[in-house]
């Protein structure tokens, strides 16, 4: 078991709490109902490889019949007016650049994105390729027209985990920019803040899976919830399959009951599903 690759790995989480969110929603919330699908929507605004935005992901007409609720199809409010803001993720695989605009009333639109493999975990990159990169995110942001004093740094928690990740972030407070240190709960919230439409707050919950740590956030009574879990490489770890699901299982079960209407995944390896 301890060979398997990535994507099956990956596969082996993903399944996991796909698996328990299906036997939580089947015969905890609605025990008089019979086996149906779930649905599951990436409302998070990516990239796909070709270069277009995947937007909000919809179930087929079968899946939605089958569990007998309406496809999920929620049009986010664009922002109106605003200013850009340029974002670079130091994370645990890889360095994400977005530059999204922003308006008064905190709605967004990504207006570009970079993604790159920072084999932070693997620990296979130098201090210099490192700057390298993230000098070179700086200056496409400045030449894009977001300012210098508008381009911010989010070191995931699964980052922080690698001692390159604090050299890193050291640097980048010298050079006078903002870095975020982030911990799972403060992940889950700024994930549950942005990924969550609105009116979905009261009976939705986000799942966030990367690759140093899954996040699971909910809502109770206007205030963020969440628990946390293994990531997608938690074989980097020494962890095996067995304690993996395990956890994934216990943790999901902590999920209310009242928000278990939709999963919204989002993460990187969400976005590997698309």
């Amino acid at each position: 078991m301890q060979n398997l690759s990535l994507p099956i790995r990956l596969g082996i989480l993903v399944a996991a709490l796909a698996a328990v969110y299906f036997l939580i929603t089947t015969f905890v919330s609605h025990p008089e109902s019979a086996p149906s699908a779930s649905v599951t929507a990436a409302h998070r605004s990516e990239p796909r490889a070709d270069g277009a935005k995947a937007e909000a992901v919809k179930p087929t007409a079968a899946a939605a019949a089958l569990n007998g609720r309406p496809s999920f199809n929620y049009p986010a409010p664009k922002p109106v007016g605003g200013k850009v803001r340029g974002v670079v993720e130091l994370g645990a695989s890889g360095f994400n650049s977005f530059i999204v605009r922003t308006d008064a009333q905190h709605n967004w639109e990504l207006q570009k994105s970079e993604f790159d493999n920072s084999l932070l975990m693997e620990n296979l990159a130098s201090n210099d390729e490192i700057r390298r990169g993230l000098r070179a995110y700086i200056a496409n942001m400045l030449d894009y027209g977001v300012g210098g004093r508008d381009i911010h740094f989010v070191v995931s928690s699964g980052a922080l985990k690698m001692p390159a990740a604090h050299r890193i972030a050291k640097e980048l407070t010298q050079m006078g920019y903002v870095v975020n240190r982030m911990t799972p709960e403060k992940e889950a919230a700024l994930g549950l803040s942005v990924a969550m439409p609105p009116p979905f707050s009261n009976r939705a919950f986000v799942v966030d899976i990367g690759s140093g740590g899954t996040e699971l956030s909910w809502k109770v009574d206007g205030k963020p919830q969440s628990v946390s879990t293994f990531g997608s490489k938690y074989y980097e770890y020494g962890a095996t399959d067995e304690v993996v699901a395990s956890d994934v299982k216990a943790k999901a079960q902590q999920v209310p009951d009242l928000v278990l209407d939709l999963s919204i995944l989002i993460g990187s390896g969400a976005y590997e599903m698309v």
